[in-house]
């Protein structure tokens, strides 16, 4: 790995290829930590009801505080999305891939997605966790 590559993605031999994340990282660097991040303004106020709304706002959230520690999206490792509608998700998959492509661009981490009940904020329908590596110099 080198400073312009802080990861190397990682894909079994055999294994088809994932389409739209990676099954592994292996990066080493400085490490950064999300809380559960959701998708309201900086100022805790809800700007989009809908979960796409609340994904690309998350994103933005998570870019923001990686910019604070001298990281960009392309430092990301995983991510762990926390949805409370499997049904939403899926009937707007071409509106979340947009969205992503928007804010992270074409870098795809390791991710999981899960379905919960609920979230800590009534209001919210999305929450990701984030994970990324700054190299070594």
């Amino acid at each position: 790995m080198t400073a312009l590559t802080p990861h190397m993605f990682l894909q079994p031999d055999g294994w088809a290829p994932a389409k739209g994340y990676s099954n592994g990282v292996m990066a080493e660097g400085k490490l950064i930590f999300t809380g559960g991040l959701v998708g309201w303004s900086a100022q805790q106020t809800w700007e989009h009801l809908d979960m796409v709304g609340q994904f690309r706002q998350t994103l933005e959230n998570i870019v923001a505080v990686l910019e604070s520690a001298g990281a960009g999206p392309e430092h990301l490792v995983r991510l762990t999305w926390y949805i409370t509608d499997k049904q939403e998700y899926n009937e707007n998959l071409r509106a979340f891939g947009a969205a992503y492509r928007d804010v992270i661009g074409r870098h795809f981490p390791a991710m999981a997605v899960v379905q919960v009940i609920a979230l800590m904020e009534d209001e919210a329908k999305i929450e990701i966790e984030a994970t990324a590596v700054i190299p070594h110099d």
